[in-house]
């Protein structure tokens, strides 16, 4: 080949490649601004959010009441979980005709002040969620959402816990436009906490109720500190509290899977459930994460700026089981995981509340208990 031909086939093959790169960028740039424009129309806040979803503006000043907690992620600026999901109403509009939820919610801020007030009341967590209907369900009143989520929460009495996490989590979850429902799961007639159990006990009885996508399985005692934590599930199991304060925002081993994890129903099965053999404060969080790994099943986290929380201090706490599990646990559970789960679940339900702002389980769970 000449060597003058062979010079202008090299610098027409350069100037391609350059017009490629131009046309690419220009199309990218088009692509951008029409679904900036899109969004815009559908949400006249959503470039606004999206922004603030990625770098935080100035936040709103709380309420000025006295706090018995104020917890904010140092060196962040942060906001009040109730700051402005007052612009949330109704809209007066049938069920089809609602648009689709955005898939970024406008109220998502990041960094959030956990701040409980001093001598809080039921009644008072009642009036500032004036959305969330009996039993604890919400759907989003001014969109359609795909996302469907059931919170389980198991409990052995501790009441002010409760009372805390339902004053924090309903906004915190409304801010991310889900339809979610919240379960507590009562265990009376036992002198001993079974954990496990009453997990599994929430599940099947939410997923009587409604045909939930994801469920949610929360300690009584964390806080989510930011909301770009999104309470939906993905392809595979997650595990969300991965940077909670007691721990100094970090895991306490790498196996760890205390705290707050998600399940699709698909999951929950694959791992035949929860242990119910774990009684007191027990192990039965490394038996989960060892019946993942042998499932085959990657888990997943979120960024550790993401899955922070703050831990409630008072009376027992579940989560001070940090040290790491022993070399041969997942041999053991190798051998019993499957029979020990879903199908060991025999308890007796009591009652079924549907509270203001949760649904209550009362259950007897005693081993003694006929299936």
């Amino acid at each position: 080949m000449p060597p003058r031909f062979d010079s202008r086939v090299r610098l027409r093959v350069s100037r391609m490649e350059q017009q490629r790169g131009l046309l690419l960028l220009f199309l990218g740039v088009q692509l951008l601004l029409v679904g900036m424009f899109l969004y815009q129309n559908h949400r006249g806040q959503g470039f606004t959010s999206f922004l603030r979803f990625l770098i935080q503006a100035k936040p709103e000043e709380a309420e000025g009441l006295p706090f018995l907690a104020q917890v904010a992620s140092a060196g962040l600026p942060s906001w009040d979980v109730y700051s402005n999901l007052s612009q949330i109403h109704p809209m007066d509009l049938s069920d089809e005709d609602l648009p689709n939820c955005p898939a970024i919610s406008p109220y998502i801020n990041g960094p959030l002040k956990v701040m409980i007030p001093e001598n809080l009341t039921m009644e008072q967590v009642v009036e500032k969620n004036p959305l969330v209907e009996l039993g604890g369900q919400y759907w989003p009143p001014d969109c359609w959402t795909h996302h469907h989520t059931a919170v389980v929460v198991p409990y052995y009495g501790q009441a002010r816990h409760l009372q805390h996490l339902l004053f924090h989590l309903h906004p915190f979850l409304q801010r991310q436009q889900l339809h979610y429902g919240i379960y507590v799961v009562n265990q009376v007639n036992s002198t001993a906490f079974n954990r496990g159990k009453l997990r599994n006990v929430g599940f099947w009885e939410a997923m009587q109720d409604e045909d939930w996508d994801c469920v949610f399985f929360h300690d009584v005692n964390l806080l989510p500190e930011d909301d770009r934590n999104l309470y939906i599930c993905d392809i595979f199991p997650a595990h969300v509290a991965v940077a909670i304060d007691k721990f100094n925002y970090k895991l306490p081993y790498r196996g760890y899977l205390g705290g707050v994890f998600a399940l699709r129903p698909i999951h929950y099965l694959r791992i035949n459930g929860f242990p119910s053999t774990h009684w007191g404060w027990g192990r039965e969080d490394d038996d989960i994460a060892a019946r993942l790994k042998l499932s085959g099943m990657p888990l997943l986290r979120p960024h550790l700026l993401f899955g922070r929380y703050h831990m409630l201090e008072e009376g027992p706490d579940p989560s001070q089981e940090q040290s790491p599990p022993s070399p041969g646990l997942q041999a053991l559970i190798r051998h019993k995981w499957r029979p020990n789960g879903t199908d060991l679940l025999d308890y007796r339900l009591l009652s079924k509340e549907l509270q203001p702002l949760y649904t209550n389980l009362t259950v007897d769970i005693s081993p003694s208990v006929p299936g």
